[in-house]
Formats: structure tokens, C-alpha cells, sequence
């Protein structure tokens, strides 16, 4: 296997985009300013709503489209007519659209920008592409901090491409690189899974402790032992440590927990202050990773014998077992102990 900066073949490859959503709108904007891209959506009157207005007014109103992305809403056309995929869908939809798209990907390589794990059973997403897909596609994940409302107003961005295979990793990489838009490889894919799943966690952490108006300090406390958190579960899954104190991992979290488009912020800032998960859910409008990986990332801390309190607190708000103030009581009560292991 070659590694990543190797002189492998980057041409510039025509990727497909699926999903239409905010986030896969302004990567196949992002594509698309340095070569032909599809994007595919689910929703044909929504679809073509995009293609007459050569914009996405549902989820990002009032910006428009370069001209070399495609609009098309059907999905064998837009796979048969490009060189590789990238998939940009919520991670409990992940399965289905692989199982989708299988028939129709031949040897077409595979990228997505989903984060997250499946739920019920805990898998990271390249365990199911590579289970449904098999293991002799290339395949990559793009991760890192990013909004997309910035990326689709071609602000300053970078992210982390993560995979097995060098070549593609350096394609995708191409494929994304403007003078706003970097993207870094790294062969550390649980690692760049796990940082941008945990993540969305520890935002919830964050965002209801700014509803409850705690202050900043309790906003930089969280992140903090929030990252504790995540470097051991990292530890105990055998991710490289630089991988989380990077794009994937604290770049994301920064991000996450302090930025007013996250998602899983607001729904953090909801709960706060006494606003429940189906009010907020609707204000907010889109799919809130973070609930639902809360059960997942319990899910690996108690297999592999993991202590995250953070995390454990959010899940136990999230099911009702718990109110904020008594999750902020439990936390504040543990017994006094090293801030570092030996």
C-alpha cells in the first residue's frame, strides 16, 4: 500500500454527490468549483426546485450555485455519469443508500461525510461500507470543522480526508482544494470517525450548559474533560492521539461546541432551558446527530471499560433519567482525582 504524498495519478475525478442537504449541497458546491459535479437529492420537487432557482433556498437561502454543478434527480443517471461518489447523508441512513447505490457503483470509488456510528449496533461507518460495498473499493471519509454555510460562501476552510488508499485519498483531496478549501490525509480513519462522532456529544454538553447561562468557565471545562473523554476512548480503540488533537478531533469540537449553526449546540441551548427534544428537534429542523450517538458512544465506552462521565450525564439527560441541573450536580460531586493518569 503506498502512503499519503505519494506521486500517485491525481486527476481530477467527476464525483456524484448524494444527499441534498445543507451539508451535501456545499460539498458538491465546494467540488464543483474546480470541476463538473452531480448532485443527487432524494426529493425530485425539491431537486428541481434547486435546478430553476440554481440554489438550495431550502437549507442555504440566498446562495448560488457555480455553474459546473449539476443538478440531477435520478440517482442511476447521476452515478452512471461520474468517476466516484461522495455520500452525505445522516448515519442512520448510511446503510440504506450503500445498499442503494450497490448495484449501480461498479468499481467506482466511494467517500462520505457522514458522521456518526449505526445505530443499534455501534459499527463506524467504513465497517458498513466495507460490509456492503467489500473491501476492494477505495474509500475515504472527509471530516474536520465545517459549516456549511461557510463552505458554501467559500470562506477559509480545512478538513481531514482519512483513508486506507493513498491514491484516492490524494484525489478526493484535489478534487476539494481551492485557495479557501485544504484538506489534509491521514491514514487514521477510526480516528477521524471517533473525533467527529464524540464531538457532536460533547456539543450537547456545551450547548446545554450555555442554555443553564453556567459561563464560559463552564464552557471551557467541559471542553476540556470532553476531550479527556475522547482521547481515551480513542486510546482504547488504538486511534492515533495526534489524530484527535487535530482537524477531525479538537478542530471539530471547537467548532461544534462554540459555533451557533451547530446543530447539536442549539439543541444543547434548547435543553438548557427547559425546551425538550421534540420542541427543539422541530425549531431546528434537520437531523441532530448528537442524540443519537449518545447511545453509541455509551455503547463502546462501557465494551471497552471506558470512563466519560460528560458523556454519560448527556445520555442520561437525553433519556429523561436525569434534568440538566441534576446532571450538573452528579458531575460536580465525583470524588477528587488527578486531572492525568499515570
Amino acid at each position: 500500500m503506498t502512503t499519503p504524498g505519494s506521486t500517485a495519478d491525481t486527476q481530477l475525478l467527476k464525483f456524484a454527490v448524494l444527499g441534498a442537504g445543507s451539508w451535501g449541497t456545499a460539498l458538491a458546491m465546494q467540488l464543483a468549483r474546480t470541476g463538473d459535479t452531480i448532485l443527487w437529492g432524494r426529493n425530485r420537487t425539491a431537486m428541481q426546485a434547486m435546478q430553476q432557482s440554481r440554489s438550495n433556498e431550502q437549507y442555504l437561502p440566498g446562495i448560488q450555485f457555480p455553474e459546473k454543478l449539476i443538478i440531477e434527480p435520478d440517482l442511476a443517471t447521476a452515478i452512471a455519469q461520474c468517476e466516484a461518489v461522495l455520500v452525505v447523508c445522516p448515519s442512520h441512513a448510511f446503510s440504506d443508500i450503500l445498499q442503494q447505490i450497490k448495484p449501480l457503483l461498479g468499481e467506482r470509488p466511494l467517500a462520505w461525510a457522514s458522521k456518526g456510528f449505526e445505530p443499534g449496533t455501534g459499527r463506524f461507518l467504513h465497517q458498513v461500507a466495507e460490509e456492503i460495498i467489500g473491501t476492494q473499493v477505495p474509500m475515504a471519509l472527509v471530516t474536520g470543522p465545517s459549516f456549511a454555510k461557510d463552505v458554501a460562501m467559500n470562506k477559509p476552510t480545512l478538513v481531514t480526508v482519512a483513508s486506507n488508499h493513498a491514491d484516492f485519498a490524494m484525489q478526493v483531496s484535489k478534487a476539494l482544494h481551492t485557495d479557501k478549501f485544504r484538506a489534509y490525509i491521514s491514514t487514521d480513519v477510526i480516528g477521524a470517525e471517533l473525533g467527529g462522532a464524540v464531538k457532536n456529544v460533547l456539543a450537547l454538553a456545551t450547548g446545554i450548559a450555555d442554555g443553564m447561562a453556567l459561563g464560559d468557565n463552564t464552557r471551557a471545562a467541559l471542553m476540556t474533560r470532553g476531550m479527556a473523554e475522547m482521547m481515551r476512548l480513542g486510546e482504547a480503540l488504538g486511534c492515533k492521539p495526534e489524530t484527535l488533537m487535530g482537524l477531525s478531533g479538537l478542530g471539530d469540537l471547537v467548532l461544534t461546541s462554540t459555533g451557533d449553526l451547530s446543530r447539536n449546540r442549539r439543541m444543547g441551548l434548547a435543553l438548557g432551558k427547559g425546551i425538550s427534544i421534540e420542541q427543539a428537534q422541530q425549531t431546528i429542523g434537520q437531523v441532530v446527530e448528537g442524540i443519537g450517538t449518545t447511545d453509541e458512544v455509551m455503547r463502546l465506552a462501557q465494551k471497552h471499560g471506558v470512563d466519560m462521565p460528560i458523556t454519560e450525564h448527556v445520555w442520561k439527560v437525553v433519556h429523561g433519567q436525569m434534568t440538566t441541573i441534576e446532571a450538573l450536580s452528579a458531575l460536580m460531586d465525583r470524588d477528587i482525582r488527578p486531572e492525568f493518569s499515570d
